[in-house]
């Protein structure tokens, strides 16, 4: 019987099994979108690209845009793709660049407006050593947050965010990445860190109210680099897995020790330090914290006699692989770097009911007189629904059996959340 035959240039996920990427496998998934796709400049093109690579794995990296895209197309294919979250940047006409986190399908949706950037390529200019590397984004990042919410303070600040929205803001952004588990997630998966930090602005009494506590996120985008400690420089040369980490670069892996007599002149050196070992500068990396881990390297398996032979040799049972070793952490930031500032919190996806506006309050009767408006629309939308599925019906017992296609009504798809208009995709912020 011939062998199978195994497409590997058009089906290399058949082979590799399912990726988590894939609509049919579990955990978060993003679209980051540009809105007008050839208006909103060539930074803010560059910035979804990077914001793109920071939400990988899950997220879609080579997803092209055309100007004649509308949200709706978007929305429709988030349910076969098992997409939960869309990420649009836009910019307005006054040249501020926006950027609305929705929940799919049916909202929420936060505003931001994003005040300050950097992109991958300008933070990497501004690093002495930069971090390099495809390895950090085959992983999710460690998502880490600061301030989220805030502390009870007496204060008549209408324009504050009230705290059921601070915690719904906290549950949309944790669940952009999937959880982890202590217990089950493995140490070596972690190899990016994701900081939000929210700033809390001081409360100043001289200052008008819609200007004395903003909601402000600072974002920053980190790798996690670990080596370890207690080695000299000389040492840590010559370590293999120092040599594996560094194989990228064009220095020197393995030093020339064709000129010394004993490996011992090139430790031992004595122009390295004073006391012929070890130094300050070589020893002891700048790094932000150290920690235990246990060394997971895999090891031969010894046999009975062998492991008994071991035991009389050595008075001791050998090693079985799980001893801990210290480590140096330090994070290097890898970019973007953003600062964003929220202004609203609405209830649908990209549109429904305001929930909260920065710059706009209302009383309580006009409240009250919004929520009697959204309901007569939610009543007149499902009369319409209910009056366009009797049509449905009617038209298909009119027909025959084998005449299943419908013309000339317009069908609505299930799952799919029309609490938004059409005119809202191109409406932006207006500037208070």
């Amino acid at each position: 019987m011939a062998r199978q035959r195994h497409k590997k240039r058009t089906h290399v996920g058949a082979r590799n099994g399912r990726s988590s990427s894939m609509p049919g496998s579990t955990g978060p998934k993003s679209m980051v979108i540009r809105v007008g796709a050839g208006e909103v400049g060539s930074s803010v093109s560059q910035l979804v690209k990077d914001v793109r690579s920071m939400m990988e794995p899950g997220t879609a990296s080579r997803l092209k845009e055309r100007k004649s895209n509308k949200l709706k197309d978007y929305t429709t294919m988030a349910g076969p793709l098992g997409i939960s979250h869309l990420l649009l940047f836009s910019r307005s006409t006054t040249g501020n660049t926006n950027l609305r986190l929705a929940v799919a399908p049916r909202g929420p949706t936060l505003h931001f407006r994003v005040e300050k950037y950097a992109l991958c390529k300008d933070v990497r200019k501004a690093l002495r050593r930069p971090k390099g590397g495809e390895k950090e984004y085959l992983n999710p990042p460690l998502l880490v947050m600061n301030n989220f919410v805030a502390p009870e303070v007496d204060s008549t600040d209408r324009a504050s965010i009230p705290k059921h929205l601070e915690t719904l803001s906290t549950t949309i952004f944790q669940s952009l990445f999937p959880p982890i588990s202590p217990q089950t997630t493995p140490l070596s998966s972690i190899r990016r860190v994701l900081l939000l930090d929210r700033q809390l602005a001081k409360l100043n009494p001289t200052t008008d109210g819609a200007d004395a506590s903003p909601y402000i996120i600072n974002l920053r985008h980190f790798a996690i680099v670990t080596k370890p400690t207690g080695l000299s420089k000389s040492v840590r040369r010559i370590n293999a897995t120092e040599r594996m980490l560094k194989a990228h670069t064009l220095r020197r892996r393995i030093p020339n020790l064709g000129g010394l007599e004993d490996v011992a002149d090139y430790i031992l050196d004595p122009s390295a330090a004073g006391n012929g070992f070890t130094s300050g500068s070589e020893s002891e990396l700048e790094t932000d914290a150290e920690v235990e881990v246990l060394d997971t390297n895999q090891r031969k398996v010894l046999t009975k006699k062998q492991l008994e032979a071991a035991h009389k040799n050595h008075g001791q049972r050998p090693h079985n692989g799980t001893e801990t070793q210290k480590r140096a952490v330090k994070l290097v930031e890898i970019g973007p770097r953003l600062t964003l500032r929220m202004t609203k919190v609405e209830e649908g996806l990209c549109g429904g009911k305001v929930m909260w506006h920065e710059y706009l309050t209302k009383s309580e009767d006009e409240v009250r007189e919004m929520e009697r408006t959204w309901d007569s629309r939610r009543r007149e939308k499902a009369e319409r629904k209910r009056v366009q599925q009797e049509n449905i019906e009617k038209k298909r017992q009119s027909k025959g059996p084998g005449e299943e296609k419908i013309d000339g009504i317009e069908q609505d798809v299930p799952g799919e959340d029309d609490g938004y208009d059409s005119e809202n995709w191109n409406s932006e912020l207006s500037d208070p």
